[in-house]
This record gives structure tokens, sequence and C-alpha cells, in this order.
């Protein structure tokens, strides 16, 4: 009954990701008024926002969600403000993001971050990819299994990512906890007054329809 009625292409999909329709300051605009509507505590929004926001800077694309679901279980935050957050992360922030979690990373444990090198950033993606695709064949086949492009991948990419993330995404998830914890108590506080101030309007406008109804009687 509510499906579109011409479904959108994936090509459609994929733009919309990169560049949602009416722009990006209307879909944060959109994202904020959700947060703030949330029917929880203000502290267990926030806490929701800190693991989402967290969660961007992990290496685990495509498990952000689930991510944030773990974490926000643990901090017993709001899971559709931590789901929120998460969309922090997407097409345009997750470059810059890789970037300081990788040297961040590197730094940490002493080792060097060489986008420059031979092999690319993404070819180290895909030759994971491909070492993934052809030891799941392997299984089946007679075929050897091959980890070195893996091997590569974890060293030079995904642990540096792990570790390199657990700080800018601690002080994100700060920043984004302490920004939004008073703006949601402001907004629910604001909220509050305007359904008693509707509730007593109401509830004057029933007296004097009542009065009415005895002096007609």
């Amino acid at each position: 009954m509510f499906k579109r009625r011409i479904k959108k292409s994936w090509l459609i999909s994929a733009g919309h990701a990169i560049y949602p329709p009416g722009g990006w300051a209307r879909a944060l605009h959109y994202m904020k008024h959700r947060m703030h509507r949330l029917p929880d505590s203000p502290e267990r929004i926030a806490r929701g926002v800190f693991a989402g926001a967290f969660t961007v800077f992990t290496p685990f694309y495509g498990l952000h969600f689930l991510t944030a679901f773990l974490i926000t279980k643990a901090m017993r935050g709001n899971l559709l403000a931590a789901l929120t957050a998460t969309f922090i992360g997407n097409p345009l922030t997750y470059f810059p993001i890789g970037v300081v979690a990788l040297k961040t990373g590197h730094l940490m444990l002493g080792t060097e971050y060489a986008p420059g090198d031979e092999r690319s950033l993404l070819a180290k993606f895909n030759g994971a990819g491909q070492d993934l695709w052809h030891n799941f064949f392997a299984i089946f086949t007679d075929s050897t299994a091959n980890w070195d492009n893996l091997t590569a991948f974890w060293h030079d990419v995904f642990f540096p990512y792990l570790v390199g993330g657990i700080v800018p995404g601690v002080i994100l998830g700060m920043i984004s906890y302490y920004f939004s914890l008073p703006v949601i108590r402001a907004y629910q506080k604001r909220r509050r007054n305007k359904l008693r101030v509707k509730l007593a309007e109401l509830q004057r406008i029933a007296t004097v329809k009542a009065d009415g109804a005895r002096e007609d009687g």
C-alpha cells in the first residue's frame, strides 16, 4: 500500500546516498528533528548519539548498525539515536575519517602510513576482497587458499584503522554527547511546556462549554 509505484534504480539510490534529495542540510535538519522527538530521557538519547558517532570511526563497514547496536546496549543508550548518528559516516565523510583513523593508528603502533606506496589503499581493499572470494571457492575446489593480500590488509589497513579510530571516535562521541544533551533537554522542556499550555487551553474550552450548557439548561 505504501510502496513506491516506480522503484528507484540502483544508480539513483547510489546518487541519493552521496547527495540526498533536498541536499545534506535538509537531511541533517530532518535527522536533528527526529532525534529531538525520540521518546526517551535526554541522557539515554545522548548516550546513543555517542555510540553512533563513535561507530563511524570503526573499520566495520557494512556493520555499523550492528556495531552501534552493541555499543548502545552496553552503554544503555537509545538505539534509534545511535542508528541515526551513524549517518555522520557517509560517502562524503568516510575518506577523511579513514585517513584520520589510519594516520592515528600507525602513529600509535609506531608504523608508517604511506598511501603513496606502489600498492594503494584501494588496491589493498581490492586484494583483500579477491583473497576472500578465492579462499571461499578454495573450500569446494582443489585451489590453494592465498592469504597474502589479507595479511597485508590486516597489518597495513584494518588493525591500524581499528586502533587509530578509538581516539578520534571517543573525541567525536564526547563532543556529540555534550552538544546534544543540553539541546535535547531544552527541546523536551519546550515541548512539555507547549503541551501543558495546549492542555490548559483545552480544559478552559471544555469548562466554558460546560458552563454554557448549564446556563442553557
